[in-house]
């Protein structure tokens, strides 16, 4: 049938739906005029910790990675961090802002009987507690933490999780990252890749190129099923 998806199911990187920038408004608070950098630097330090971990076989959860970055962050900017800054700045990690386009469309691949997941490092206490402040655990079927085989995404195994849960061939499931290495990192696993480019970074040379991209889900959404977003607006 025309305009019938293309794929059975979505895996979405967590920031493909939460914006990572919530984080900033709690940093300038505590930290006026330095939020941003610090934000920054702790979440550049978050995944070079998982990566680090991962050559090292260390591996600890998320959540645990993400406590260690602020550490490191805060001491690299001489910035002095007390223990309920350091309570509310992590807590920013689990009341994330939803994108604006993000329930339209998780309510969409639903009336179209695309099955949807999250795929993401987060640990599980990270996916459940943003999933609840964010009302959207009836629009997605399953929160996936790499966590489960104590991996970090771009490892293989990481993105076997997805095709694990869902029961399908990797063909049939449309990875959507929010990194230009996750995109990479899926592609190279052999997902068909959708690169959701909201911070309009450059094309990462790792061998490996999304199959399609764009600045907002719309564009994922007409890749999922040709004439979505016509019909949506209609």
């Amino acid at each position: 049938m025309d305009g019938a998806p293309r794929f059975k199911a979505v895996a979405f990187d967590y920031f493909v739906l939460f914006d990572p920038d919530s984080v900033v408004r709690r940093a300038e608070e505590l930290f006026p005029g330095k939020g941003r950098q610090l934000t920054t630097l702790w979440r550049t330090r978050q995944f070079e910790y998982t990566w680090l971990r991962s050559v090292a076989h260390r591996y600890v959860d998320f959540f645990a990675v993400t406590r260690d970055a602020l550490a490191y962050s805060a001491n690299a900017m001489n910035l002095e961090l007390t223990p309920d800054d350091d309570r509310r700045l992590l807590d920013a990690y689990l009341h994330l802002t939803l994108w604006p386009d993000t329930v339209g469309t998780l309510q969409t691949l639903k009336r179209s009987g695309v099955r949807v997941i999250a795929l993401s490092n987060f640990s599980p206490a990270m996916l459940r507690a943003n999933a609840e402040y964010a009302h959207i655990t009836d629009l997605v079927d399953a929160f996936v933490s790499t966590d489960e085989n104590r991996t970090y995404k771009p490892d293989p195994r990481a993105y076997q999780l997805g095709a694990d849960r869902l029961h399908l061939p990797k063909s049939a499931i449309v990875f959507a990252a929010f990194a230009g290495w996750d995109a990479a990192g899926a592609k190279s696993f052999g997902y068909p890749t959708f690169w959701v480019n909201r911070a309009n970074q450059p094309t990462e040379h790792l061998g490996f190129a999304p199959d399609a991209t764009s600045p907002g889900l719309a564009g994922l959404l007409e890749f999922v099923q040709p004439g979505a977003t016509e019909r949506s607006a209609r």
